[in-house]
């Protein structure tokens, strides 16, 4: 059985983040599914399978981090649609049934990728008791980001204080159902870029993202509506980093970025 390893949200290797991708004919027992994404060890391992002709979906779609299947994920789709393309599995726009309704992926004709998501619906909340603590960082803001991330939304000073966070990782799992993602201004937007985040998300095992496509649908609707634009860049810098094109389309948020396979191999078991 064939398994990849892609570099999503980035155009080079070994930057943005990794996902494992497996093509299959139909979806084998979970426990299979989490033992291989535990033994892949990246953020998410994506597992898809095809459909029947004339159905709303053409692949069927799940993702499973190291410790548990969750319901959305940005850059393990874009991970399997490039997969998709690159081996001539599937050709134009994909669509994908998944645990949060159907999701497309459409190639561009400079290689890249653009999923169409759901909005997350932003409601802003107070900071909780020893949140500041857990993060080393004042929160200016703090929004929920719905049921399908889980997160807390966290906005702080400035992008030197997004780079500098050292948190308790520990002590942030009991703030939110997946984890928290901080963001601020970027500080010279001449860089590419209108924002900076880092997420980190110790709930489903993984201290801190390389890159997420989820988080950007919520970090859309909030940069939009501050800086006027419906067409953002968001730097999400972590130690690999990557970038995230963002449109807001109301309901919908097409998160835009580029994918490398690096690893093209056998799986055994």
């Amino acid at each position: 059985m064939r398994i990849r390893i892609v570099d999503a949200f980035t155009d080079r290797p070994f930057a943005g983040n990794p996902a494992g991708v497996l093509l299959l004919d139909s979806f084998p027992d979970d426990a299979w599914l989490q033992n291989v994404a535990v033994e892949v060890n990246h953020a998410e391992t994506a597992f898809t399978h095809p459909l029947p002709a004339g159905g709303e979906a053409d692949w069927a779609l799940r993702w499973f981090t190291p410790t548990t299947e969750v319901a959305l994920c940005g850059h393990a789709t874009l991970a399997a649609a490039h997969v998709l393309h690159t081996t001539g599995a599937h050709r134009g726009p994909v669509r994908f049934t998944t645990r949060s309704g159907v999701l497309v992926a459409t190639p561009g004709d400079d290689g890249s990728i653009t999923l169409d998501f759901p909005t997350a619906p932003l409601t802003p909340v107070a900071a909780p008791n020893g949140v500041a603590e857990a993060l080393c960082a004042e929160p200016l803001a703090t929004f929920d980001t719905g049921p399908n991330t889980g997160d807390l939304l966290i906005e702080v000073a400035d992008e030197r204080t997004v780079l500098g966070l050292t948190p308790d990782h520990k002590a942030l799992a009991r703030y939110s159902k997946r984890g928290i993602i901080t963001t601020a201004r970027a500080e010279d937007p001449s860089r590419g870029y209108d924002f900076v985040s880092r997420c980190f998300f110790p709930n489903v095992g993984i201290d801190e993202d390389p890159v997420t496509g989820s988080a950007h649908t919520a970090l859309a609707p909030f940069w939009s509506e501050r800086l006027g634009r419906t067409t953002l860049t968001g730097l999400q810098a972590s130690p690999r980093s990557g970038l995230v094109r963002t449109e807001l389309r109301g309901e919908h948020t097409l998160l835009t970025g580029h994918a490398v396979t690096v690893v093209d191999g056998e799986l055994l078991a």
